[in-house]
């Protein structure tokens, strides 16, 4: 099964994703079969990606002035054909997603610092690809090459703080409408001290919450021992690291060692790390306690 037909979303979600309420969903589903979920054993419904692409296209549609039943059966044949013409997605370092039109406008209004036309952008690129897809073909490439961009002098510090800002925000302000259970597992993201680049964790959070997780993202460059104490009060069950550059490491030389000793001691916790500065790290140094993982889906197949 792909990942496009994956059983992950509760309604909730999907309304989220969407912008329709769960009463819509539910008659579109029940009246006009727009889409078919599976039902858990509690009788909750769950849907798929390909389910979300559906519900986009068809309310498009509809608020084109297409009847709700014309919508489904239009919106049906284009996401499946769309599917079936569809490029593996790649994550190769500075080169544009397939749906490089929305990185270019978005490149083009950051170059000139045009906040507006940027939260703009992002809105519709998050209403027409969903969620997952707007996270992993708009927002993870867009912020490599905006790194590209300041690292070769192509674009200058204002530049790109701006545009990282207003992506940040946006992403943030997602992750605070999302809804989830309270007793749902929690799943804590913390940048190392001295790693102020915490928007991966941004979006690997809210990959977290689609997966049902709560979550808490401790500020950037926190201060040493600092997380230890959150982990402490807190009690997450997974805890995330990331070190996107070296800084952290030698800065602050102890911090991971620490975190390390503090992992073993903790075992009902399981920690992670990511980020190419941990990655050039682990070539000269073991961690025993903290796992490395470069993909989030390794962290859930455990």
């Amino acid at each position: 099964m792909s990942n496009f037909d994956k059983k992950m979303l509760s309604i909730q979600q999907v309304s989220l994703i969407t912008g329709l309420s769960k009463a819509v969903i539910r008659k579109w589903e029940d009246r006009y079969h727009t889409v078919t979920p599976e039902r858990l054993n509690n009788g909750h419904r769950i849907y798929t990606e390909r389910d979300v692409q559906i519900l986009l296209a068809v309310r498009k549609l509809v608020d084109q002035g297409s009847s709700i039943q014309q919508a489904t059966i239009e919106a049906q044949a284009q996401i499946k054909n769309q599917h079936e013409q569809m490029p593996p997605v790649t994550n190769t370092l500075c080169t544009l997603p397939i749906h490089e039109e929305y990185c270019l406008r978005l490149l083009e209004f950051g170059t000139t610092c045009d906040v507006p036309a940027i939260q703009r952008i992002l809105q519709e690129a998050h209403q027409k690809f969903g969620l997952e897809r707007f996270l992993d073909e708009v927002v993870t490439p867009l912020l490599w090459e905006i790194g590209e961009r300041w690292e070769k002098n192509r674009w200058n510090p204002f530049q790109e703080s701006v545009s990282s800002t207003v992506i940040r925000d946006y992403l943030v302000g997602l992750r605070n409408q999302m809804r989830i259970p309270a007793d749902a597992p929690l799943l804590m993201g913390a940048c190392l001290p001295g790693e102020v680049h915490d928007l991966p964790l941004c979006i690997l959070l809210l990959k977290a919450q689609l997966r049902g997780y709560r979550v808490y993202l401790i500020s950037s460059s926190p201060a040493p021992g600092s997380i230890e104490q959150l982990i402490t009060y807190f009690k997450p069950q997974i805890v995330l690291l990331s070190a996107m550059s070296e800084l952290p490491f030698t800065t602050y030389p102890d911090v991971l060692p620490n975190l390390d000793i503090f992992a073993a001691n903790n075992p009902e916790v399981q920690f992670f790390i990511g980020g190419i500065g941990t990655k050039e790290f682990l070539k000269t140094n073991k961690l025993q306690a903290i796992q490395y993982v470069n993909n989030i889906e390794n962290i859930y197949q455990r």
